[in-house]
C-alpha cells in the first residue's frame, strides 16, 4: 500500500493485491461541492481501469464517472467488496 500523487494531487491509497491495483480516496463528508471535487478528481485523472473508491461516512451514494462511493461503514463489513 502507498499513496500516490497524480499531476499535483494525492491519491490517499494505492493498493496491490494479486497483481491488481486499486485506489482509494477517504473523506469524512463529501458536504460540499468543493470536497467532491478534491476527492474525486485525482482518481478521475488515473488513465487505467482500475477500480476507484471514495470512501465517507455520507449515506447518499454519490458515484459517477466510474468511481465508487462507499460508506464507511459498508466497506468495512464487506469482505467482498475489495
Amino acid at each position: 500500500m502507498t499513496i500516490g500523487k497524480v499531476d499535483n494531487l494525492e491519491v490517499d491509497f494505492v493498493c496491490k493485491k494479486q497483481n491488481k491495483l486499486i485506489y482509494i480516496q477517504v473523506s469524512y463528508l463529501l458536504a460540499s461541492e468543493e470536497t467532491v471535487e478534491r476527492e474525486f478528481k485525482p482518481l478521475k485523472n488515473i488513465p487505467d481501469n482500475y477500480p476507484k473508491y471514495v470512501i465517507t461516512l455520507d449515506d447518499v451514494d454519490m458515484s459517477h464517472d466510474g468511481i465508487l462511493h462507499l460508506n464507511l461503514i459498508d466497506f468495512l463489513m464487506d469482505n467482498e467488496m475489495i
